[in-house]
C-alpha cells in the first residue's frame, strides 16, 4: 500500500510536469489540476483525474487533448521515474476543484454576511 501510494505521487508529479509541456491548444495555456490518481496494485493501470479552474466543460476537452497525448506521457513519466513500464493512464475528467472554490467563495460570503449582521 505504502509503495504504490508513493508512486501514485510521483507519477502525479510528472505528469504535472509533462502537461505543462504540451502543445495541445486544448490543454496549452489552461490552469489544470491533478486531482488525484488511483493505481492497480501490480502497477499496470491508472486513473488520473483532471479538474480545470475554468470548470468542467475545459476539463472535458483537455482530457480529449491528454488522451491524444496518451502515448507521450506515458514515454515521458517512464523515462523520468526509470520504470520498467509505465502504467496504461486513463483520463477522466473531475470538477472537485471547481466545486471547491464555490464551496470556499460560499463560507467566506456567509463569514461577511455574519460580521456585517454582527456589528448591526
Amino acid at each position: 500500500m505504502y509503495k504504490n501510494d508513493r508512486m501514485a505521487e510521483d507519477i502525479k508529479r510528472e505528469i504535472t510536469a509533462v502537461i505543462r509541456e504540451l502543445k495541445d491548444p486544448r490543454v496549452q495555456g489552461k490552469l489544470l489540476t491533478v486531482v488525484r490518481i488511483e493505481l492497480a496494485s501490480d502497477l499496470s493501470f491508472g486513473k488520473v483525474y483532471v479538474s480545470a479552474l475554468e470548470g468542467f466543460e475545459t476539463a472535458k476537452t483537455a482530457v480529449q487533448g491528454l488522451e491524444r497525448a496518451n502515448g507521450l506521457i506515458r514515454r515521458e513519466v517512464c523515462h523520468r521515474l526509470k520504470l520498467r513500464k509505465a502504467p496504461e493512464l486513463k483520463f477522466i475528467a473531475d470538477d472537485s476543484v471547481k466545486k471547491g472554490i464555490d464551496l470556499w467563495a460560499d463560507y467566506e460570503q456567509k463569514l461577511r454576511k455574519d460580521k456585517t449582521d454582527e456589528n448591526n
